[in-house]
């Protein structure tokens, strides 16, 4: 007899966050679509949804914790590996401290609300000063350049790109991304829709991505030279005299000091720094300032570049100097339904962000955000001496493909004295762990995005309950986070997580009636924690969130605002509408202004200024990264939907460059960088500028000990085997991915 029912999803595999509709017969998925009703996606899907299906009946999978005895990782009871963990961890730490323990946190962690939530409770009672992430390869200098402008990490300006007119983007390539620090699904339909109301679209790249070639115009840029472009259009700006802040004029500061910075950096000066024409230049500059609503967005080409923070940082100075900063249309602040740091405390007023408060121990690199640079990882492991790194704990995370110098740190992760990881797969990095801790199938857990909404193209809430109940005999993960915490704690392996979630949802419930500008501010917290009741773990914490939000009801404060109830009454979610104006309710500098003119980046403008005499490459290839939208990362690639078609690991090269090298369509090039050497197919393609080449990231599913069976029919090649772990953007710390020199030659005859 059937059981076949229609059951409501969002989808956890990108940044879209895209609505769907999952067809279930029992425990079968049947089909998996678009679900046209959802307010925020419309129906929009791309291949990785449709694979959710395969990653839920992933053979690969794991589904029991694995613990290493006499050399082999075995599988053994959730007990027994809580036992384990004790064992192995807790020595270290009480003879070295907590710094001899590191955590890496891995892209999974903010598309799945326990992680989210629950690995802060665990940092917390850990405290460690060794946390590293995801954040510094792809991330941080725009995290870091909007908290110095506007006072918080997560206050990231957006495209308004339905009511945009002229949208310039800087390394980007949303038709493959979904969007990247901008949620925003159907990209495609978004920008038809832009040019077919008369709107235009310039990407500048040094690949004419799938997102250049539907734009209006593509301009190629020498990698690495995007803070130089953007300071000739602020040059620009100032010497035409279109510089208008419009209503910004009075909530910002520092108008002068970025026009005296940008002094030297006319068109003309850089022009044959970035390879782009100087009336090029100053024709973006117009476009910018002359449209009716336009806007700025860079993203990832921009922040793994040596001028990440810079390069970010002039994104948003170009936003204000033409005035398109928080209007419609423009670059605009959502306004998240919950777990925004922007819409808490007193509005137009904060402590703006530090960095710089602890120094890596090897390298001095300054902490920012609460962590250090991943591509210290390796060299906090290997160095002896006070506070050297012993133990470490991944939390879906693969770092041996994802971080700079990959063979380095496979090699110090084997001297490591204990590592845990929290995966669900025994991939590249997990292969060295001492114990693996598996989580659930996404379609076994409740869904809701903490992160996104902070970057979505307009304001929505929605929830997605469990497709299937979770095995009885499998934990969730913030259940597994919790346990972790008992150990940490000095609680044991068998810790009581429910006395311990009390605890984090307690401190939550504190922390709310003690802000003056709560609704709930000087309830009794036993009041509230009886009204979050029966909820436990994420969901809990979610309904405090989203009833004490911008939009929440307040406990009774405000009848019709939302819950975690009304949202499981919207399957297809809550729409709250357009984008609209939040400066200067949005900002947390201690000026309560934006901070046009940072000092940090004020005093990096010199070593700027130093690279434009500067050859940037000296002959070499400049190598440039490169996304698929049928990958996110190392983590898509055994899926066999995603994982089939023509094969994407291959090295572009314009027709130019491959009759200088010998290469033809096919060969097998050798690239070499200062750290490694890799040997990948040529594919030859006028889609690239002279000069670049380019090579996709996530790949290298060749190592030994692994149990990837699809992704190693096609391992590709680690091309973060040649980036230089030792070269960092120095004001955020984030590795340097793009415009790294190499050397191609054909494979030499074995």
């Amino acid at each position: 007899m059937s059981r076949r029912e229609t059951k409501y999803r969002i989808c956890p595999l990108c940044e879209a966050t895209c609505g769907l509709q999952v067809v279930v017969d029992g425990r079968d998925v049947v089909a998996v679509r678009g679900d046209d009703a959802d307010v925020f996606s419309q129906g929009f899907i791309c291949p990785k949804g449709v694979a959710l299906t395969q990653l839920h009946q992933d053979p690969d999978r794991l589904r029991q914790p694995l613990v290493r005895r006499h050399s082999a990782l075995v599988p053994v009871s959730w007990d027994d590996a809580f036992t384990e963990v004790e064992r192995r961890l807790m020595p270290i730490i009480a003879q070295h401290g907590a710094d001899a323990v590191a955590v890496y946190l891995g892209n999974p962690n903010v598309h799945n609300l326990s992680l989210a939530l629950y690995g802060q409770a665990f940092l917390r009672t850990l405290r460690t000063k060794n946390v590293f992430s995801a954040s510094t390869v792809d991330q941080m200098p725009k995290q870091l350049a909007a908290g110095l402008m506007f006072g918080t990490f997560t206050s990231i300006a957006v495209p308004d790109i339905e009511r945009c007119d002229f949208l310039l983007m800087l390394g980007a390539n949303p038709f493959d991304s979904n969007g990247s620090l901008w949620t925003v699904p159907d990209f495609p339909g978004r920008l038809r829709a832009l040019q077919q109301r008369g709107g235009r679209c310039v990407v500048v790249d040094p690949r004419r991505s799938r997102t250049a070639a539907a734009a209006d115009q593509h301009v190629f840029i020498l990698p690495g030279t995007d803070a130089y472009l953007l300071m000739g259009i602020v040059h620009t700006l100032f010497a035409e005299h279109l510089v208008n802040l419009g209503r910004l004029a009075e909530h910002t500061d520092g108008v002068a000091a970025v026009e005296e910075a940008a002094a030297a950096f006319s068109a003309a000066v850089v022009a044959p720094v970035c390879g782009v024409a100087a009336e090029t230049v100053r024709q973006l500059a117009r476009d910018l300032a002359c449209a009716p609503r336009a806007a700025v967005y860079g993203r990832i080409g921009t922040c793994t570049q040596a001028f990440g923070t810079t390069a970010s940082w002039l994104v948003d100075v170009c936003n204000v100097l033409t005035g398109n900063l928080d209007r419609a249309g423009g670059a605009m602040f959502p306004l998240a339904p919950a777990f925004a740091i922007n819409t808490h405390g007193t509005a137009a007023v904060g402590r703006g962000v530090r960095t710089g408060r602890r120094h890596s121990r090897v390298r001095n690199a300054p902490e920012v955000a609460g962590e250090f640079p991943v591509a210290c990882l390796a060299e906090e492991i290997e160095t002896p001496g006070d506070g050297q790194v012993r133990a470490l704990i991944t939390i879906a995370g693969n770092p041996v493909l994802s971080t700079p110098n990959g063979a380095r740190l496979a090699r110090a992760l084997e001297s490591l004295e204990c590592m845990v990881s929290l995966d669900i797969y025994l991939n590249e990095t997990t292969r060295h762990a001492d114990i693996i801790l598996p989580g659930l199938s996404p379609l076994e857990d409740g869904h809701y995005d903490v992160i996104f909404p902070q970057f979505g193209y307009r304001n929505a809430a929605r929830y997605s309950p469990p497709v299937f109940a979770a095995p009885g005999d499998r934990p969730r993960e913030w259940q597994t986070l919790l346990r972790l915490t008992g150990i940490v704690a000095g609680q044991g392996a068998r810790a009581d997580v429910d006395a311990l979630d009390d605890f984090v949802a307690t401190t939550q419930v504190q922390r709310a009636v003690g802000d003056p500008q709560s609704p709930v501010h000087g309830h009794d917290h036993n009041e509230i924690m009886v009204a979050l009741a029966p909820r436990r773990g994420p969901e809990r914490l979610l309904d405090l969130a989203l009833r004490t939000g911008p939009y929440g009801d307040g406990f009774g404060t405000r009848p019709d605002g939302l819950s975690l109830a009304q949202l499981e009454a919207h399957p297809h979610g809550i729409d709250l509408g357009v984008l609209q104006p939040r400066i200067p309710e949005v900002l947390r500098t201690p000026s309560g202004k934006i901070e046009l003119a940072p000092q940090p980046l004020l005093d990096d403008i010199e070593r700027l200024r130093a690279g434009l005499g500067a050859a940037l490459h000296n002959g070499s290839l400049l190598l440039v990264g490169r996304r698929h939208l049928r990958t996110n990362n190392s983590w898509m690639h055994n899926l066999p939907a995603l994982a089939g078609g023509r094969p994407v690991c291959t090295l572009h090269m314009h027709p130019s460059d491959a009759v200088r090298l010998g290469l033809a369509d096919g060969d097998v090039a050798r690239v070499a960088a200062r750290v490694g050497t890799v040997e990948v197919p040529v594919e030859v393609t006028d889609a690239i500028m002279p000069g670049v080449v380019s090579l996709p990231h996530g790949f290298g599913h060749d190592q030994p000990g692994t149990r990837l069976s699809v992704a190693a029919q096609r391992p590709g090649v680690n091309s973060n085997l040649l980036a230089d772990e030792l070269v960092l953007d120095p004001l955020s710390g984030n590795a340097v991915l793009n415009g790294i020199p190499v050397r191609v030659e054909p494979r030499r005859p074995q």
